[in-house]
């Protein structure tokens, strides 16, 4: 009699190779080492903050999250343009300011007639910021030493910076790092910091 070759319900026992527990294996520790990785660089070189009011609009608004680099100025000084993020007068327990470098160390800054005037030249376009209603410290020239920094915010006649008496210039070691990119608010979504 031959073989019934209807319906079978037996099943074979597949057996797990050696080499797709090695695959699987090696998949975890790629991911977890990944995740490790991440965390360790966003630990070491940058932090997140949260910009405080509208001295930054209109490039960052008020509540949009910001990602710091605290590296790049361990190589580098900052240079006009940069964005920074400092503690005024290094004082621990005020939060993080959001600023634009307007000059830097050696420079003579003024402020005339509403305009920033970096070694006696204007140094703003016009179309670029509104005219400054008030000159603060800077009526007068200020002479900038070493590691000291002259800071604004782009929204010039609603920001606290180097103008203000309480803020003054900002010496380099008061400054916590670079703003990198946004992650939030503006509507506009995740972009680098221009």
């Amino acid at each position: 009699m031959g073989k019934h070759k209807g319906l079978s319900f037996y099943k074979r026992k597949k057996k797990v190779s050696s080499n797709l527990v090695k695959e699987i294996f090696s998949w975890i520790f790629g991911i977890l080492t990944s995740i490790f990785l991440a965390y360790v660089i966003v630990f070491c070189v940058g932090m997140t903050t949260s910009v405080i009011g509208v001295s930054m609009e209109p490039g960052l608004y008020n509540g949009q999250t910001i990602f710091v680099n605290r590296f790049v100025y361990r190589l580098l000084t900052p240079k006009t343009g940069d964005v920074v993020v400092f503690l005024p007068n290094g004082n621990q327990n005020s939060h993080y300011y959001i600023k634009r470098v307007a000059a830097g160390p050696g420079d003579k800054v003024q402020i005339i007639n509403g305009a920033l005037y970096v070694n006696g030249e204007s140094a703003e376009t016009g179309e670029d910021y509104d005219k400054m209603a008030d000159s603060g410290i800077a009526v007068n020239e200020i002479t900038l030493q070493n590691g000291e920094y002259f800071v604004l915010g782009d929204n010039r006649n609603n920001s606290e910076d180097s103008r203000s008496a309480n803020i003054g210039v900002v010496n380099e070691k008061d400054i916590i790092g670079k703003a990198w990119f946004h992650l939030s608010g503006g509507g506009d979504g995740i972009g680098f910091i221009k």
